[in-house]
């Protein structure tokens, strides 16, 4: 089954702003590795969480934006 985003306009606009996607990704991983480095009292994990599922998320979406270019 492959995963497919149907618009043509979608799949341009992903390739277009691929490079800040990647750049925002990045920034949210630092981000989240700096709050982890921070001893536990003060460590804030409401957005710790908020940004491990922003994190994840920019991360499945640029994958998936990865593979829709490789045509086999």
């Amino acid at each position: 089954m492959d995963i497919v985003i149907s618009t043509p306009f979608i799949y341009r606009m992903n390739q277009e702003n691929r490079p800040a996607d990647s750049v925002v990704s990045t920034i949210i991983w630092i981000t989240v590795s700096r709050e982890l480095g921070k001893t536990s009292d003060r460590t804030n994990v409401p957005k710790l969480v908020t940004l491990m599922s922003a994190g994840t998320l920019s991360t499945i979406v640029l994958t998936i934006s990865l593979f829709q270019d490789i045509r086999l």
